[in-house]
């Protein structure tokens, strides 16, 4: 889906689990590009421009059960909300350094990491009214944490920490594994995963499967792998390792379908599950 032209830079992709559409953040005149489980584009809002309820330079999106997209916005540090139509319904400023990547929960709350500071935010809203309910840190002392993804079923968190290179080096990722109730149950980084897998893994997006287990994308191999559930994690399972250029986008359909955004090409790629 997409293409250049269609899809300029994209940055997040994410899956509406009532309605199987999928919701693009990219650097066009409309930010949000809305395909139909078919692939047909249904629609396109969040225009580039200085109002406040414009969307500047989106780095993720979201959406959430009830049917409301949310976007990270880097160019005023903010995190906005829309229903499918384009309409605005909430924008959120206030306490955010640089808010990157997000995530919704089975309850429409949304998981939000700030890169600048390091930290990890629970965000509540009535997003039909506009109003927000809460917004407060869950996990601090993170480094330059970006995206982040929850499981529908146990509730765990896994966030991808971008960590700073050192000499020649040109940086690493690393990924932390929280409990529902925000402990630390597990984490490996880059060297740590060179140890046990057969190349070196640069993590750009994160997604858990139906069955609770970490998916990668990684820039690296130009692929996408399994790195197993938590309590085994982890172990090494490409899923896709042919067809990606520079994957930075992961998701799952409702029907458990792989849903990859390929900044590479100005893509998006869905792969059955079969």
């Amino acid at each position: 889906l997409g293409g250049w032209g269609r899809l300029v830079n994209p940055t997040g992709v994410a899956a509406c689990p009532g309605s199987g559409r999928l919701a693009v953040a990219h650097d066009g005149e409309k930010r949000i590009h809305v395909f139909g489980p078919s692939g047909f584009c249904l629609g396109r809002f969040g225009e580039r421009g200085p109002a406040s309820s414009d969307i500047k330079y989106p780095l993720d999106v979201a959406v959430t059960p009830d049917g409301h997209v949310v976007v990270t916005d880097g160019g005023d540090r903010s995190v906005k909300a829309f229903d499918f139509d384009g309409r605005g319904v909430l924008a959120v400023r206030e306490g955010f350094c640089l808010p990157w990547g997000l995530d919704a929960t089975p309850e429409s709350e949304v998981i939000v990491t700030d890169s600048e500071a390091g930290a990890l935010y629970r965000l509540a809203a009535d997003f039909p009214r506009g109003e927000l309910k809460k917004c407060q840190v869950i996990r601090s002392r993170l480094v330059s944490p970006r995206a982040v993804a929850v499981c529908r079923t146990s509730g765990a968190v896994v966030v991808i920490e971008h960590l700073k290179a050192l000499g020649a080096s040109k940086g690493s990722t690393r990924l932390k594994i929280f409990s529902a109730e925000m402990d630390l149950i597990g984490q490996m980084d880059s060297f740590g995963l060179n140890l046990v897998f057969p190349s070196r893994i640069y993590a750009t997006a994160v997604a858990f499967d139906k069955e609770g287990r970490v998916i990668v994308t990684d820039v690296c191999s130009q692929a996408v792998i399994c790195l197993g559930k938590p309590e085994e994690f982890p172990i090494y399972n490409p899923l896709i390792s042919h067809g990606l250029a520079y994957p930075v986008g992961l998701t799952y359909t409702a029907d458990n379908s792989l849903v990859v955004l390929d900044s590479g090409d100005h893509s998006v790629k869905v792969y059955s599950s079969t």
